[in-house]
């Protein structure tokens, strides 16, 4: 496993990609515990058939409750605020509110909802964008039914995930795309030494183990230093802090 959370993992592999949020609100963990009440969930994708074949796979899981359904992003917020779920399954290409400008008013309006978007094959384009904006968890709609029920819980825990194929395109993007970024540069000016270090490594995917491993640090210290630093960045979680060491160039070179 690899790590991008305070202290969640980050399932590599066939297991989708957790990321875990460092902020938690007082209603963070509401619909979150397995044992408890079930995970809430609002589904919004303008396909009848697509809704449907969800519905049905959240519905073998007894700690996952549907609450409802839209078709586009307008209708989304409106029924957040009337049902306020825990989890908002979004579909990125919809009618008269898409799912990129759906996200900034759906956090406006409920800001501890937890956006997981539903993507398909070339849609690469919009994963950075959402993630900046606030989803916390990216999905392939061609994804197995495990990663689904897997993508729902991990980001109601107050995780972020990535499946694997999505977090594989996040990578190439990074690693093609213009670096560093001054503006991302300045932004981690403000952390201490060490807390690049643990940014750096935190960006390339590494566990909280592996973090403390190559740094000589205990996990508690390790999760003790990723809250300070989402702090100081202003990131909502380690997704997009991981982007911002991305852009600021601090990620050490990967052989292949």
């Amino acid at each position: 496993m690899t790590n991008l959370g305070n202290g969640d993992e980050w399932r590599s592999a066939g297991e989708g990609s957790a990321v875990g949020s460092g902020r938690r609100s007082a209603d963070d963990g509401a619909g979150g515990d397995r044992a408890s009440e079930p995970t809430t969930v609002l589904i919004v994708d303008d396909e009848p058939l697509i809704r449907s074949g969800i519905r049905a796979i959240l519905g073998s899981d007894p700690g996952i409750a549907v609450s409802g359904e839209a078709a586009d992003g307008r209708e989304a917020v409106s029924k957040i605020v009337a049902l306020r779920p825990r989890v908002v399954l979004l579909d990125i290409r919809m009618p008269n509110l898409d799912g990129l400008e759906a996200i900034p008013e759906i956090l406006r309006t409920r800001p501890e909802t937890r956006i997981v978007m539903l993507t398909t094959f070339g849609e690469d384009a919009y994963i950075a964008q959402a993630l900046e904006t606030g989803a916390v968890g990216f999905l392939l709609k061609a994804s197995d039914p495990r990663e689904l029920l897997d993508a729902v819980h991990a980001v109601a825990g107050g995780a972020a995930f990535l499946s694997p194929r999505v977090a594989h395109c996040v990578i190439d993007r990074f690693r093609s795309g213009p670096r560093p970024d001054a503006a991302a540069q300045e932004s981690i000016a403000a952390l201490s030494t060490r807390e690049r270090d643990v940014l750096a490594l935190v960006g390339a995917g590494r566990a909280n183990s592996e973090v403390a491993r190559e740094l000589y640090l205990t996990e508690g210290t390790v999760k003790g230093y990723v809250s300070a630093i989402l702090s100081k960045l202003g990131a909502e979680n380690r997704v997009q802090a991981a982007i911002l060491a991305h852009r600021a160039g601090i990620i050490p070179e990967v052989e292949e």
